[in-house]
């Protein structure tokens, strides 16, 4: 090795794998179309927020929002995960990502057109949700097709990166365009990225089904599959631990006045913080190439969100506050990529599209009865006590589930058994 190329290789150890992007021409195409689509998407979702609030003045109605896109999205995951397991997933991923932009280029038009109705808005995003439900699966079962194995954890890393850029980048695009164009040109927008990812997909190959002469692709079959599998089966009970007991965003709100003394904008500081770690998560994760242990590393993540949320909870600096929060998201981006690599290689390709599904509706449905239990909680005792004792809870819980998962602890990556 010359001298040029150990720093590089050391970079490679800090930074992301970019190998993926390098190698494969098709991954590239729909990396960067994810890309543009997720910023556009963000974009109308603050939008429609934003104009629910401007019909209807009423936080509660906005709140509305996110139930409508809840629902379809947790019914529909499943059943998207199953036709992604029988039909060309190609064909299915250009399906939905076709039918997302028609319904932006309809919320655009409506906007043009001066209709302002809060049931059109509420269907709008209920359908884009279930576009979402049948799109998501399909793309992520895509990886597997396009890469070796050996490159799937590196993918995952800079797909983490692609949603939560599109997180952060896309609600304040959205609310610069609509404050100085209005609401029709941010929509319009969104409409036209999604051209990037329908061309990504355009360029795919065919990716039918492996085993053709198998009987229809069932949800249930999907789920007894699972539930025959117990390390990737711990891989859902281990992020359940960190999403419903120690998922703290639905009293930022609180927090932020009673302990640091802000508003609004100190809000929007705690909701972006584990976002920004999160971020970093994915950029800083050359590193995690050299574990094979994937199993113990998603415990430890688990283990280090829950801390990280704890140690927020006993905070009264805001700055303090804030890194605590980074290293969470920093934590559960790190838990994310090892789940994700261990259901695209330890899964037959006839069962992934069930188990993306699967993930879906648990990545959507645990955070929301998080936030019941940490609102709950909070009205019982205090803000301190749902934090911090829901940190340590997640700590205690994964502490305990990792006696009980041996098996899990001890997978390898190198030899994957599911």
């Amino acid at each position: 090795m010359t001298g040029v190329e150990a720093p590089q290789e050391e970079k490679r150890r800090i930074f992301a794998d970019l190998t993926p992007l390098r190698t494969s021409a098709d991954y590239r195409r729909l990396w960067f179309g994810n890309t543009v689509s997720w910023v556009g998407q963000g974009m109308t979702t603050l939008a429609i927020s934003l104009q629910v609030y401007d019909i209807t003045g009423s936080a509660f109605s906005v709140g509305l929002v996110g139930l409508f896109s809840l629902v379809p999205l947790v019914v529909f995951g499943l059943y998207g995960g199953a036709i992604a397991d029988t039909v060309d997933r190609r064909t299915l991923g250009l399906v939905g990502a076709t039918g997302a932009a028609a319904l932006s280029a309809a919320l655009a038009a409506a906007a043009f057109a001066g209709f302002h109705r809060v049931w059109f808005l509420y269907a709008i995003v209920a359908l884009q949700a279930v576009c979402g439900a049948l799109n998501a699966p399909a793309r992520s079962a895509m990886i597997p097709r396009l890469l070796p194995p050996e490159q799937l954890r590196a993918a995952n890393a800079l797909n983490s990166m692609v949603m939560t850029f599109g997180t952060l980048v896309g609600p304040s695009l959205g609310g610069v365009v609509v404050g100085f164009a209005g609401y029709q040109t941010a929509y319009t927008i969104d409409a036209l990225a999604f051209f990037a990812s329908l061309y990504a997909m355009w360029r795919l190959p065919s990716m039918p089904p492996e085993h053709t002469g198998a009987k229809r692709a069932s949800v249930l079959d999907g789920l007894r599959f699972l539930g025959t599998r117990p390390n990737l089966r711990a891989t859902f009970v281990s992020d359940l631990f960190a999403m419903i007991l120690a998922q703290p965003k639905a009293l930022f709100p609180a927090v932020a006045v009673l302990w640091f003394g802000g508003d609004a904008k100190t809000t929007g500081l705690l909701v972006a913080a584990p976002a920004f770690g999160a971020l970093l998560g994915g950029v800083i994760s050359g590193w995690q190439g050299r574990i094979r242990r994937h199993g113990q590393a998603i415990l430890v993540s688990v283990a280090a969100w829950g801390l990280a949320i704890a140690a927020f909870g006993l905070s009264r600096n805001l700055w303090i506050g804030l890194l605590c929060l980074a290293v969470a998201g920093y934590a559960d981006t790190s838990s994310m990529i090892f789940r994700n690599t261990m259901m695209q290689v330890a899964a037959p390709d006839e069962m992934r599209g069930r188990l993306q599904g699967v993930f879906i509706v648990v990545v959507a449905g645990g955070p929301r009865l998080g936030d019941f239990v940490a609102g709950s909680v909070a009205d019982l005792t205090s803000p301190v006590v749902a934090i911090t004792g829901g940190g340590l809870a997640c700590v205690l819980g994964i502490g305990a589930f990792s006696l009980y998962a041996r098996g899990f602890r001890r997978y390898d990556a190198l030899d994957p058994k599911p």
